[in-house]
């Protein structure tokens, strides 16, 4: 039932800067006209090069000469190289100082548009809003500057109502400056390595301080200078509404009922008082408070259930982590009317939910949602992308890959991923935000040296996100604690805006956190050694496909371990590239070639990025609360720290970690040899069985054991020690099912493992025969999808080791990117069948025929083919298919 509340004004005032140059009529709609997004017709210069001033270049007599088409939003960088200055700078080592020189960083450049006000804005105040500009900028409207900007995260908001007439065109001008200190990067090489993260950036503050050059990242030349966010004009009549808060509570441990509370600062931007009515609507609630406001100030309204009995909400659908429940959000409009006018609206999206961050048997962190324990399993983001080209479409793909790796939290690393857009999808996917300000490790560069500015940017980030369900805590600084000042502003800060998340303002120390790696690769034992409770940062080497390396790299650097390898974060550092190369070959075999290294590392990243989760897992909140891996994402084309491929495509790392993580699992503790069932959930798993296989190389089961399963919720149980046969080969396989009291499977794993007296020799599975799967394919479409299933069948005596699908379209050979796969990796025993789901946008197939082309350690397939659809061998990803190099890793230069 559909309830209507009145409520009497709040009288709590606070003065508030003036805004607007004075009274401007409400027109006769009721409603509000539309925001128009200003993308096109921009163009962008040098400001070295433009002799006039800001007055001149934003008037309609200005002719641009010379003027690069720019790219709105995008960094400047991105403007020349879609203009064809500069080839693509993550491309082999087309990043090079001597090919993009590093002044980019030292030079300002104007941005001019000409645009049209609509006609519907008559009457109104007429907003420019800037989401985001990197570092600093001078806005000009029609000759007049109307204001400027500084940080790379804070909103410029202004009224540009007395320069501009609606149904006329204007102009706009921004002169966009660098940060003051862009620094002297270090050059990723072979012989130097990665060398120091950061440096002098991050005195400046609020900026991408990581585009200096990082060991994930290389310099970026302008240092991601330019207009990063959406610019768009906005109307609205007197008054306008101010950063509202939406908070919710839940009477835990019932979920039942919830009390809403909603608070919004409204602001009268006109020379005389002004009385209305704050209108809102959520669900089936609706409220409604008169309103009076002073000129030129403003107020705070509170709906809450102690003034709005409506407030108290039944039965509300609760808004869930991913894994424990869906994803529900509520919409709450809010408007503004004068004299029954629409004045202004907000739409704020919204999750009831309740996060807690402590529980009474320990002291370490520990994220509960709505009285739910959660183990957090997430991954760590550096930039979202190096040049901040992430539209939604690409950022939707990244944030889903985390959900089917079924992944909990991404840290936003020194808050260098900030949009509403990521904060959106995390909110749509059930990914918990760890969401950071702009401090690295003091280590990493200074303090910065601007407190104004620096707060400025950090409130502005809080009042802009702060409603998004998925933000689960706010924390001060990467690896080391602030300022005193910076720390005392921040703490009067949360207690001001932020009523209900925790402040951490550590990410390394305090409730049991922990940071600082290892961040090279390790033996899967290697990752149940550890003394903290919640990880915050744990890497490994991350290779990916072989053709996700041909794309990032010439032809000539394929098979020489070199400086453009470097240019990609292959060199000594953190991640120990230097000696990955040797790992792999005591590990596995020497390495034939660039397909070999591929191949074996894909072994390599599922071992390390299973293990990595597994091992926390052991100990499931005793003492462990959480895992993120260093790093989810990249940046850039990568060899490290990435579950996926810059250009999408995921490596055998994102399916480990899917595995890992799943929401009940059972594995090998790898250190010690004992079964575990992993209950991550809230209820028991009763009557279940489970079931261990251990087989040869030559596909002979050697052991078998059941197991009868009762598993506590959040709780890892251990059903006993693995009993080992003695008549095991040199390298053997365990296979394990856990099935549920109707028999079920819900859980699967499959390992490769050495005796104990070589343990880290597994060179005896280069011996495997290669296994030819038969295969069935079909191909459907439905509301702008393609879904592949494939279906395959080890009709043969070998074991089918990592066997990996790549859909492609098929005349091209080119592959579908992003696509979705239910599994990949997989390994078949004999006799056994595999189904895997296949899904892409059926636009990306571009009216080709669908491939999936399949490799793997030793595995082959006999051709299929159905309507729209075939399933091939991958030739190209063989070791026999290119010549034998040695991969050699080239010395100095």
């Amino acid at each position: 039932m559909r309830m209507r509340v009145w409520g009497s004004a709040l009288v709590l005032l606070f003065a508030a800067g003036s805004v607007g140059l004075g009274s401007v009529a409400l027109a006769a709609s009721s409603s509000l006209p539309e925001a128009v997004t200003l993308s096109a017709g921009w163009q962008l210069q040098d400001a070295a090069k433009v002799t006039q001033t800001g007055d001149a270049i934003a008037s309609a007599k200005f002719k641009p000469q010379g003027w690069y088409s720019a790219t709105v939003p995008g960094t400047v960088l991105t403007s020349l190289v879609n203009a064809g200055v500069y080839r693509e700078p993550l491309y082999g080592e087309n990043s090079r100082p001597d090919k993009i020189p590093d002044s980019l960083a030292r030079t300002p450049y104007w941005y001019r548009t000409v645009f049209e006000v609509p006609k519907t804005y008559a009457g109104r105040h007429v907003w420019l809003n800037l989401e985001g500009i990197n570092f600093s900028a001078q806005v000009w409207v029609n000759g007049t500057q109307v204001g400027t900007m500084k940080g790379a995260f804070k909103r410029g908001i202004f009224d540009i109502s007395p320069a501009v007439k609606p149904g006329k065109q204007a102009v706009l001008a921004v002169l966009v400056s660098p940060q003051p200190h862009p620094g002297v990067p270090h050059e990723h090489t072979i012989r130097d390595g990665v060398g120091t993260n950061g440096g002098i950036t991050a005195i400046d503050g609020p900026t991408f301080l990581s585009t200096i050059g990082w060991d994930w990242i290389p310099a970026m030349r302008d240092r991601d200078t330019g207009i990063w966010q959406k610019v768009f004009l906005s109307a609205s009549g007197p008054v306008v509404i101010k950063d509202p808060l939406v908070t919710t509570d839940l009477p835990l441990p019932k979920t039942d009922t919830a009390d809403v509370s909603v608070q919004a600062r409204v602001e009268n931007v006109t020379d005389a008082p002004q009385k209305g009515v704050l209108k809102g609507s959520f669900g089936d609630v609706t409220f409604e408070q008169s309103v009076e406001v002073a000129a030129h100030s403003s107020q705070m309204v509170t709906v809450d259930p102690k003034n709005t009995p409506a407030m108290h909400v039944e039965h509300p659908k609760l808004w869930w982590p991913n894994g424990y429940g869906p994803q529900n959000l509520y919409k709450l409009h809010l408007s503004f009317e004068v004299d029954g006018k629409a004045s202004d609206d907000k739409d704020v999206s919204f999750g009831v939910r309740k996060f807690t961050y402590a529980v009474p048997d320990s002291e370490n962190l520990t994220i509960s949602v709505n009285g739910v324990r959660v183990f957090i399993r997430g991954g760590n983001w550096g930039l979202d992308e190096a040049m901040k080209r992430n539209p939604r479409e690409r950022l939707e793909a990244q944030i889903r890959m985390h959900q089917i790796a079924n992944m909990n939290m991404i840290r936003n690393w020194v808050g260098q991923s900030t949009s509403e857009d990521f904060y959106e999808l995390c909110d749509k996917y059930g990914i918990l935000v760890w969401d950071e300000f702009f401090q690295p490790n003091p280590s990493d560069g200074p303090d910065p040296d601007d407190f104004d500015t620096y707060m400025a940017n950090v409130r502005d980030k809080i009042l802009r996100f702060r409603n998004h369900a998925a933000i689960v805590l706010w924390c001060a600084r990467n690896e080391g604690y602030p300022p005193k000042t910076i720390d005392d502003a921040l703490r009067v800060l949360m207690t001001e805006l932020e009523p209900t998340r925790l402040y951490q303002a550590n990410s390394a120390d305090g409730r049991g956190v922990n940071s600082h790696g290892p961040y090279h690769w390790r033996t899967p034992r290697e990752f149940y050694v550890y003394d903290e409770a919640f990880k915050t940062e744990i890497g490994s080497m991350s290779v990916p496909t072989l053709e996700s390396i041909h794309g990032m790299m010439p032809e000539k650097d394929w098979e020489t371990i070199n400086d453009d390898w470097a240019q990609h974060d292959f060199a000594k550092g953190a991640a120990d590239g230097d000696k990955y190369p040797a790992i792999i070959a005591d590990r596995y075999g020497k390495v034939a070639n660039l397909a070999d290294f591929v191949r074996k590392s894909q072994l390599a990243n599922y071992e390390a990025f299973r293990a990595m989760y597994e091992g926390r897992n052991a100990k499931l909140f005793h003492p462990t609360t959480g895992v993120i891996t260093w790093m989810s994402n990249p940046a850039q084309p990568s060899f490290v720290w990435q579950l996926y491929h810059h250009d999408l495509e995921p490596n055998s790392a994102l399916f480990a970690v899917k595995k890992a993580a799943e929401p009940i699992h059972i594995q090998l503790n790898e250190a010690n040899g004992e079964v575990q069932v992993i209950n991550n959930l809230d209820t028991p798993l009763e009557s279940a069985h489970a079931h261990l296989a251990i087989y040869n190389l030559d596909g002979a089961v050697q052991y078998q054991h059941d197991f009868e399963v009762s598993a506590a919720p959040s709780l890892a149980t251990t059903l006993g020690s693995v009993e080992w046969p003695s008549t095991l080969s040199a390298v053997h396989f365990v296979k394990l099912e856990l099935r549920d009291a109707t028999g079920k499977l819900i859980s699967e794993n499959f390992y490769w493992r050495g005796l104990p007296e070589h343990q880290n020799d597994l060179k005896a599975l280069g011996s495997l025969p290669v296994v030819t799967l038969g295969a069935s394919v079909v191909r459907r479409e439905t509301e702008g999808k393609v879904f592949v299933t494939v279906t395959l069948q080890n009709t043969g005596k070998g074991i089918a080791l990592m066997t990996h699908l790549q859909l492609r379209r098929k005349r091209s050979g080119e592959r579908v990117l992003p696509v979705y796969y239910s599994d990949n990796y997989v390994s078949l025993l004999p006799n056994e069948t595999r189904t895997i789901t296949i899904e892409a946008a059926a636009a990306d197939l571009k009216g080709e025929d669908a491939l999936v082309a399949l490799d793997g350690w030793n595995v082959g397939v006999t051709a299929a083919t159905s309507a729209g659809v075939s399933v091939e061998a991958n030739v190209g990803a063989l070791v026999d298919h290119w010549p034998l190099t040695g991969l050699p890793m080239e010395g100095a230069r």
